[in-house]
């Protein structure tokens, strides 16, 4: 029987909160999709995102690279405790017992978390990628896996169809979400010294040079590249959105919340592509909120399911 959380000790209540408030300070476009869970899923997903972030800030941080592989060696031996269950209720580290919690009332495939930390040390190596194939690889790393580990708190929906395919849509998802991530932050990140798009497309529309002014490259076919990316995007949504069907009610509004986020961005995105070089391009948080009520009234879940069918079909 799944635990309830009147059945926590107090550490472990202190911890999931320490964990939702992380996730309500730093989660931004995560947070409105969240609260549409139940109370122990929302726990959960506090946890997850909150181990998240440490792997994440690590690979932004300041520190050098034989620093930073440190810090990421540590933190998967934090996971591997979890992993053993040798997280106590009163470890020193409240986002490892909020997790070790969360591994024990859900069905957690923590293996993804070893995919976020490889693909951090990607970044942390500053590999880039020549073709969308090897692109593909870093985001199944830090963003597919994510959705894999979500969809462990979210479950499958009793009588859902087509159930063994759900880990294969919530990686696609993750993928069309760290593509749309991309593109928002490709003037951020080459100031950073990171590039993510293909090398072979970077080409292609004369963008070589990389993006660290307010103006694309000279002779570039900046919108053409851009508008190439939304539609890849675009076609991963729409693959990752045959999800939705199996998740129950919440979790389904929870993920067309976050999903929906996104893909208003990425209208925002086509529309101006040169916004992306100006600076980064977001949501008002009423336009959020607005997302979140129509994830929870159903409206989103099922317009998206309606044109998954009709694609499908």
């Amino acid at each position: 029987m799944q635990t309830t959380t009147t059945d926590l000790s107090p550490q472990v209540q202190a911890a999931y909160r320490y964990c939702e408030a992380v996730t309500g300070t730093q989660a931004r476009n995560f947070a409105y999709g969240i609260r549409l869970l139940p109370h122990d899923k929302r726990q959960a997903m506090s946890a997850l995102y909150a181990f998240s972030r440490r792997i994440d800030d690590i690979g932004d941080g300041g520190l050098g690279p034989d620093a930073k592989q440190s810090r990421l060696a540590a933190t998967r031996d934090v996971l591997d405790r979890v992993r053993r269950g040798g997280v106590a209720d009163d470890d020193t580290d409240p986002v490892a017992v909020a997790l070790a919690d969360a591994a024990r009332r859900f069905p957690l495939p923590l293996e993804g978390f070893d995919e976020l930390i490889d693909g951090v040390l990607m970044d942390v190596r500053g590999e880039t990628y020549e073709t969308w194939d090897d692109l593909k690889v870093y985001c199944r790393c830090v963003a597919g896996a994510i959705g894999r580990l979500s969809l462990g708190v979210f479950g499958t929906a009793p009588g859902a169809r087509d159930v063994e395919r759900a880990p294969e849509y919530a990686d696609t998802l993750g993928l069309a979400l760290q593509l749309t991530n991309i593109l928002r932050d490709v003037r951020e990140d080459a100031a950073n010294g990171r590039t993510y798009l293909p090398a072979d497309e970077l080409a292609k529309f004369g963008c070589a040079e990389g993006f660290r002014t307010a103006t694309p490259p000279p002779d570039a076919d900046f919108a053409g590249l851009v508008h190439h990316e939304v539609r890849r995007a675009r076609a991963l949504f729409t693959e990752g959105y045959r999800l939705l069907p199996m998740l129950d009610r919440r979790s389904g509004a929870c993920v067309a919340a976050m999903a929906g986020i996104y893909r208003r961005l990425l209208d925002r995105i086509e529309r101006d592509p040169e916004a992306v070089l100006r600076g980064r391009v977001s949501l008002p948080g009423r336009e959020k909120a607005y997302v979140a009520v129509r994830g929870l009234s159903g409206l989103d879940t099922r317009t998206i399911s309606r044109r998954t069918t009709r694609r499908r079909a």
